[in-house]
């Protein structure tokens, strides 16, 4: 039985995709179409058609997957600890520093390789 549930809830999630799909198309030849009205009727007009898209993919199981991952990610965020002014400088002058000394050695290696080719060569 768990099955045929699925099977249905799958064919209304395809068609709640079409749906949604057809309100995103529509905002982008509705604005092609109505290029010569106000940009601010325009803008709310998408946001509009947006807000709706947005509510039907969430009544969809990938849309319902999506919206808990970006709850979990934004509580993970919480979680993270970031590093204080003073530790983004000293990480930040310590990789200029090994930069600069990987690309001088790489210049320096460049240049003795260009001479012993030189001097092979001719």
């Amino acid at each position: 039985m768990s099955s045929k549930v699925t099977s249905e809830g799958s064919k209304l999630d395809s068609l709640k995709w079409v749906v949604v799909v057809a309100l995103v198309s529509a905002g982008v030849v509705g604005n092609s179409v109505y290029s010569e009205e106000s940009l601010l009727y325009r803008v709310l007009a998408l946001l509009v058609l947006a807000g709706v898209a947005g509510f039907v993919a969430l009544q969809t199981a990938k849309g319902l997957a999506f919206f808990t991952l970006f709850k979990e990610a934004k509580s993970e965020i919480r979680k993270v600890v970031w590093p204080t002014r003073q530790e983004t400088l000293q990480t930040t002058l310590i990789v200029t520093v090994v930069v600069l000394i990987v690309g001088l050695f790489l210049w320096g290696l460049d240049t003795l390789l260009g001479f012993v080719v030189s001097s092979v060569i001719g």
